[in-house]
Order: C-alpha cells, then sequence, then structure tokens
C-alpha cells in the first residue's frame, strides 16, 4: 500500500462515532484521556494502575464513555516506551477485541507545545497529545505476534542481550590484562577464541603465576584444554613475556579471582549462544520460510532468524519498501531554497534489525558473488559513487527485497533472477 493511501486508510479510521482514547504508558500508573474525531475531550483524564483490576477499570470507562457519548468504534493509542505498553495493548486486542495503534514518542514531544505553547511535560497532558495525534492519523499499526515469529522476537532480543554481554566480559577482562600484563596479546592474538588461552586465563592470568610455574607448568596447563599436542614454543613464549613484563605487582592474587570469574561467566555465555542458536534454528524451521531464505549465499541460520524476529512474518508487508521503512532505511534530505542538501537514511526504524541487515551485508559482499559485483558496481560508477558504508546500506536493503521476493513465491534463490536487465548491463558495462 502506498504512504498516501495509508494516510487516507488511518484518517478514514476515525469516523464521527470513534471514541479516541490516548494513554500515557508508565511502569506503575497509567493516564488515560479521552476525545472524538474533532479532538474534543470527553469526561475527565482516567488515572488507573498497571493490573489486571487497572486494565478492567479502564475498560470500564472506556465503554462507559461510549454509551454517554453514543461511539460505536474505539481506538486506542499509546507509545511503545519500552516494554511497558505491551502488556495493556495485548489485553486489550486480545480479551477487549479493540484496535490499539502506536505513536511515536518523537512526535509527541515535538506536537505537545500545540495546546498551550508550553514545554512543561505531564502524564496527563501526553495523554491528550497522544489521543490528537491519532484522530489525525499519525500512528501506525500495532504488530504483536502471537505465532513462531513471536518465538523469534524473544529469541532475538535474548540473544542480543547474551551479545551485550559478552561483549562487556571481553572488555573487562582486557582491562585487567592491560594493567597486570599488557604482553599477553602479543602470545595469544585471539585471547578468547582458544581453549589454550582461556586455560591460562583461568589458572596463571599473571606474570607471577607463569613465572612460578616455568616452561613445563605453562605447557601442563595448556594439555588440561587442549588435547592435541601442544608446542613447547608458545609456552616458552608466554614465559617470556612475563619475564618483561611492565604490569603492575600489586593485588594479583585478587586479579587473578576477577579473571577467573569472568572466563568462567564467559565460558557459560558461550554455552548459552549455543542453546539459543539451536532454539532459533528450530523455530525457524517452524516458519516454513527457511528452506527457501537460507538457500541464499552469504545468510546463515543465526542472522535469518534474527532478522525475521525483528522483521515478523515478511508476508504482511505489501512490498519490500515497507520492510525498508521499518528498519529506519527511507532516504531524507534538508534543503531549502538555493540550499541543497545530501540524502541519508532516517533511521527512524528498528536499530537491532539495521544492526544484523548490516553484518549479513558485510557477510554478503564477500561471500555471494551477485552482492559482490553490485557493491563494487555501486563504489566505482561513474555517476554518484557511493562510499563503503552507502553501499552497504544498498545491500541491506537488497537482502529484504530478497526475503520478500523468496517469501512471497516460495521459491529458492537463483543468481539469475536477482538483478532487472538493465542492472545487469550496468554491471556488465562496470
Amino acid at each position: 500500500m502506498k504512504k498516501a493511501d495509508q494516510s487516507k486508510r488511518k484518517l478514514e479510521a476515525v469516523t464521527l462515532r470513534t471514541l479516541v482514547v490516548g494513554i500515557d504508558i508508565a511502569k506503575q500508573t497509567q493516564w488515560a484521556r479521552f476525545t472524538d474525531c474533532r479532538g474534543m475531550e470527553h469526561d475527565k483524564a482516567f488515572k488507573f494502575e498497571n493490573n489486571k483490576n487497572g486494565f478492567n477499570a479502564i475498560l470500564s470507562k472506556v465503554y462507559q464513555i461510549c454509551n454517554e457519548g453514543n461511539f460505536n468504534g474505539i481506538i486506542v493509542g499509546m507509545e511503545p516506551t519500552g516494554h511497558y505498553w505491551k502488556p495493556l495493548a495485548n489485553f486489550l486486542i486480545r480479551q477487549a477485541k479493540i484496535t490499539v495503534v502506536l505513536v511515536n514518542p518523537y512526535h509527541v514531544k515535538k506536537s505537545k507545545e500545540l495546546d498551550d505553547n508550553s514545554q512543561t511535560k505531564s502524564d496527563k497532558k501526553d495523554a491528550l497529545t497522544i489521543a490528537r495525534l491519532v484522530k489525525d492519523g499519525r500512528y501506525f499499526d500495532t504488530y504483536l505476534p502471537h505465532d513462531i515469529y513471536a518465538e523469534l522476537r524473544v529469541l532475538t532480543t535474548a540473544r542480543i542481550s547474551m551479545g551485550k554481554r559478552r561483549k562487556a566480559i571481553k572488555n573487562t577482562i582486557t582491562a585487567v590484562l592491560d594493567e597486570y600484563f599488557p604482553e599477553f596479546i602479543t602470545v595469544f592474538k585471539h585471547p578468547y577464541a582458544g581453549k589454550a588461552s582461556m586455560q591460562i586465563l583461568k589458572s596463571c592470568p599473571v606474570p607471577r603465576f607463569i613465572l612460578e610455574l616455568g616452561v613445563d607448568g605453562v605447557l601442563a596447563e595448556i594439555k588440561k584444554a587442549v588435547k592435541k599436542t601442544v608446542g613447547r614454543k608458545k609456552a616458552q613464549q608466554l614465559v617470556e613475556a612475563a619475564n618483561e613484563s611492565i604490569g603492575v605487582d600489586y593485588g594479583e592474587n585478587a586479579a587473578a579471582f576477577k579473571i577467573r570469574q569472568l572466563v568462567e561467566e564467559l565460558e557459560l555465555l558461550e554455552r548459552q549462544f549455543t542453546s539459543i542458536e539451536n532454539e532459533m534454528a528450530e523455530a525457524l524451521t517452524k516458519t516454513g520460510l527457511s528452506g527457501h531464505l537460507l538457500s541464499i549465499k552469504g545468510i546463515g541460520i543465526a542472522s535469518l532468524a534474527m532478522c525475521l524476529g525483528e522483521l515478523g512474518d515478511p508476508l504482511r508487508f505489501d512490498d519490500a519498501r515497507q520492510m525498508s521503512r521499518m528498519a529506519g532505511y527511507n532516504l531524507i534530505e534538508d534543503s531549502s531554497g538555493k540550499n541543497k542538501s545530501g540524502t541519508c537514511i532516517s533511521k527512524r526504524g528498528r536499530k537491532n534489525l539495521r544492526c544484523v541487515l548490516y553484518k549479513m551485508a558485510i557477510t554478503m559482499v564477500a561471500t555471494n558473488e551477485e552482492m559482490k559485483a553490485l557493491y563494487s558496481y555501486l563504489k566505482t560508477r561513474d555517476k554518484n559513487p557511493l562510499k563503503k558504508v552507502q553501499a552497504l546500506v544498498v545491500i541491506s536493503k537488497k537482502i529484504l527485497t530478497l526475503i520478500y521476493i523468496l517469501a512471497k513465491k516460495k521459491e529458492d534463490y537463483n543468481p539469475e533472477l536477482v538483478f532487472s536487465d538493465i542492472r545487469k548491463s550496468q554491471l556488465k558495462a562496470a
């Protein structure tokens, strides 16, 4: 559906007999305001708790106003504030069968001065602003999946959270090593990727412990984790690095204990990563699309599962452009009069979706011949050549297009059908 058609549909949804409810969401207490299609308020502001009794109270209040004002339709608008809005939205949609829509918090912030020309902020005021934005059609539809895509979304958020925690642990270990044993990374270039380096971090992460063990002792520690033959040369390098270390020599026992605890937590996270990716793979097969979408060379199970977790069902979109807007890839410019600016992506969309698409694009330009050719062309074309990041954004949008088309047609990836004839001629000429 075109953007103009969407705006028309939203405006037509609010009729003379539609009650518009604006709710300001909070952790414990919500405020609701009630207006008609003209923005005129009905009844007083209503305060209710974020629990079952509060949900029933706001529902009774809505029905009361509908009866008194002769309304036969209800639209509830709210800001997607964190995760606090989801229980109420789910209650209204699933149990009361009421239409719930979402309003961009940025729009609320910019619009709240229109009524009283004051930058004052309060929950009651925000609720009225939300209601009036909804009656003007300035909202977007709520998507709360109750199918396999809901499972993928929860798994995606869990994996992202684990990834942040894993990165934080590695940074903390690195900070301790920089203080006590900065030469460690000269021996183990990738200290968190190998069993040998992880064993050393658990057993003797500071120079004094390494020197006490000696070459034979260090070699014995490494063999506890690595079954295959380990060269004495690596142990000798570690002892030499410890002997020449500029690291501090105070609090070494505590530092070693701290690193040991962090390494154990890191190992637990790695096991959890494996478990969650197994769950993702199982959930992905239940979508019925995994076979078609994984046929795209360069797309892996985890990345595809995260992409669909953020997108939801690809078939709920009318076209791939809607998916791009959801990711915040729509182009914007800031021009006025003779001042002409360049364009950039709006970033008004799901940040995590852009992140996973960007990583997918990096992999695909290295492994997928079609995406590699397109990436090269975009950077070197005569007219308007793109920078590396800009070209990767185009690749990301192309990935969304491929996902949408293959999901809709239920077909596998075919390199011959990736580009139009015009694009093929451009790539061939380049």
